[in-house]
């Protein structure tokens, strides 16, 4: 399909498509050193994996046991119900924000821009007890409606719970992804789509819908693994998921064999995932054959549905944002009423910086490598790579920090109890976050970019420098963004492998809550947004004036 100038390259089920050239690495030193560091990332990323064969091995006939109880089955079934219907509702929510701040008139569309993607900083258990505070059955909104005869508000524990609360925290997933692929489409596809006789919706459908679908597929997965892992707002909302049942036998039974061999169902479950998403997102790669800066896109006029956009856009940001940070504000201020002293917490933020800002550096270098070989490779290393970025992110982060913990221990001391091996392990917690991103820009952008720039001479770390990453400068400022919110709230591998000493806000938070210090829990949490939200304003300003 030739669109005023541009290719849209499709390749897609039984579609005509035009051949799909892809880059290839120069041989010699340049391709080894890839190989080479590939290799390590596929190490460190199996660590996980191996340690949990290892419990699971000494289990026995536990392990059989453990697979064939009936109730392992009802509750790895609730937990794919949840992950699937969280997933579906991330989506709903997040393809109307995405379109609303990036291609429309919509009021305040920056601010907009900004706020939508913060509720990803909110701790899931810090989320999930604000959520109940306030809207459970004997919560802060039913003492409001009480004058007027309310006396109980419907139960929201269980499922209905579940799903609102980990919606609200986690459609930023879809909601990132999903934003860098917008402001990356040519605009001369959908001026060609309308003067063919296509409507707007027809438009949206034929040519934007398909070029979001590595995004959605990407940002999907990202969802339904995170739900697959939290353990935080289903235990407070009193939901069984497979998640919860680890935790309880690592730490209520501290039984570490059948925990392995818990976690090890989670992986192959999450393999299934995988192959669903790749069978999702296809091998479709949609790229202009034109070099250069792609246009601004035109500004959609919502007309009539200017005020509804607006109120949706709102009502969201209410309540995964606004109404978390004032029930925060609230008990801060009634604490420091009553004369509650709060700890300085300097030293908590300092670390969070740091352990932030190194883990997203870290990461996003391998996270780089795998998208380019997932993407502009043929060839089982590259895919295999790329599905091993996610075999860890559906595992709690206690199966995470345990696994480094036993082998740090046997097998590299130096670095056991150190801020090195805590780095490694939001690494390997999130680097699916830091890929899903980068990963969809780079299918937008033509390997003819690249190869036209290897011709003229240019080495590959100035290919790299000088044209990939300028093209997918979206993808990694939505990547960079991932990673720098997810560690500042990352809990349980923080608890047991932060050195001696080593506090952040989100280990201060944990342990306010625990003594039910809510006013000392509320400072460290708001900081938490506070910080998190600067470098998320700044990447997501910098992203709209240079898409």
């Amino acid at each position: 399909m030739n669109l005023d100038g541009s290719t849209l390259h499709r390749q897609r089920g039984s579609d005509v498509a035009a051949p799909v050239s892809r880059a290839t690495f120069p041989a010699g030193l340049a391709r080894t050193m890839v190989w080479v560091f590939g290799s390590i990332v596929a190490v460190i990323l199996l660590l996980p994996v191996t340690y949990l064969l290892i419990r699971a091995v000494d289990a026995g006939d536990v392990a059989i046991e453990v697979l064939i109880h009936a109730r392992t089955a009802r509750v790895l079934g609730r937990t794919i119900w949840l992950a699937f219907w969280a997933t579906i509702s991330c989506a709903a929510v997040a393809i109307p924000l995405a379109w609303l701040t990036t291609r429309t008139d919509l009021p305040l569309r920056r601010i907009w821009a900004v706020l939508t993607p913060l509720p990803l900083v909110v701790p899931s258990y810090v989320g999930a007890y604000l959520i109940v505070t306030v809207l459970g059955p004997r919560g802060l909104l039913q003492k409001w409606l009480e004058p007027v005869g309310v006396q109980r508000l419907p139960d929201i524990y269980g499922f209905p719970g579940a799903l609102l609360v980990l919606t609200l925290l986690s459609y930023p997933y879809v909601l990132l992804s999903t934003r860098a692929v917008l402001l990356r489409i040519d605009p001369d596809w959908e001026d060609a789509s309308r003067s063919l006789g296509d409507t707007p919706w027809a438009t949206f459908w034929r040519i934007i819908v398909p070029q979001l679908r590595p995004a959605l597929a990407a940002g999907g997965l990202l969802v339904s693994l995170y739900v697959m892992r939290d353990f935080g707002a289903v235990s407070l909302m009193r939901y069984s998921t497979f998640t919860r049942s680890i935790y309880i036998q690592y730490q209520s039974a501290y039984n570490q064999t059948v925990a392995a061999v818990l976690a090890l169902v989670l992986v192959t479950v999450t393999v299934g995932i995988l192959a669903l998403e790749m069978l999702t997102r296809g091998q479709a790669r949609y790229y202009g054959n034109t070099l250069g800066t792609v246009r601004k896109t035109r500004i959609v006029k919502l007309g009539k549905w200017r005020w509804p956009a607006l109120l949706f856009c709102a009502s969201v940001v209410t309540l995964a944002l606004l109404l978390p940070t004032g029930v925060l504000c609230y008990w801060l201020l009634r604490g420091l009423s009553i004369g509650v002293r709060v700890a300085p917490l300097w030293t908590a933020t300092k670390n969070s910086l740091l352990a932030s800002g190194l883990a997203t550096c870290l990461t996003l270098i391998p996270a780089l490598l795998v998208a380019v070989l997932s993407v502009r490779r043929d060839g089982r290393v590259g895919y295999l790579l790329d599905r091993l970025t996610y075999s860890a992110f559906a595992l709690p982060g206690i199966v995470i920090a345990l696994a480094l913990v036993f082998f740090g221990a046997n097998y590299a001391r130096p670095f056991y109890q150190t801020l090195t091996l805590l780095i490694v392990a939001y690494s390997i917690l999130f680097l699916p976050t830091a890929v899903g991103p980068i990963r969809s820009s780079l299918l937008q952008m033509a390997p003819s970019m690249e190869e036209a720039a290897r011709t003229l001479g240019h080495r590959p770390l100035q290919v790299l420098r000088s044209i990939t990453l300028p093209l997918v400068r979206a993808g990694v400022a939505s990547g960079a963004g991932f990673v720098f919110l997810m560690t500042m709230k990352e809990l349980p591998a923080t608890l047991i492998l932060a050195p001696l000493g080593f506090t952040t806000l989100a280990t201060t938070v944990w342990s306010a809550l625990e003594d039910a210090f809510f006013a000392e829990a509320a400072a460290p949490a708001l900081l938490i947004i506070l910080v998190s939200s600067l470098p998320m304003a700044w990447l997501v300003m910098r992203e709209q004036s240079h898409p």
